[in-house]
């Protein structure tokens, strides 16, 4: 799910102090990524965080109720990131054994 840019929409200058601009350069040296996409996905979770009126936990609410008793898919503890995923864009299936 990458939303890799390939060109730059308006340049920006930041300053950092030399602890802030050490972190950064470790993430991007540990993740691969250029420094500004790290920025950038920084400032898209923090956003997400800030601008969001629901609070941690909240998307939970929607699952209460939704699967019948023994529609339960027997792998849903290993695979909840899939099933979620799958609610929520509307995709919702069984469960495909492994």
């Amino acid at each position: 799910m990458s939303r890799h840019r390939t060109t730059v929409r308006e340049p920006i200058q930041v300053y950092v102090d030399p602890e802030d601009r050490k972190l950064l350069e470790t993430v991007a040296a540990r993740t691969g990524l250029a420094r500004a996409e790290v920025l950038r996905r920084g400032l898209r979770a923090f956003a997400g965080q800030v601008l969001t009126e629901r609070g941690p936990g909240s998307s939970m609410a929607a699952l209460i109720g939704v699967l019948r008793e023994g529609d339960t898919p027997a792998d849903l503890a290993a695979r909840h990131d899939e099933y979620l995923i799958a609610y929520q864009s509307g995709k919702r299936g069984r469960s495909r054994r492994r």
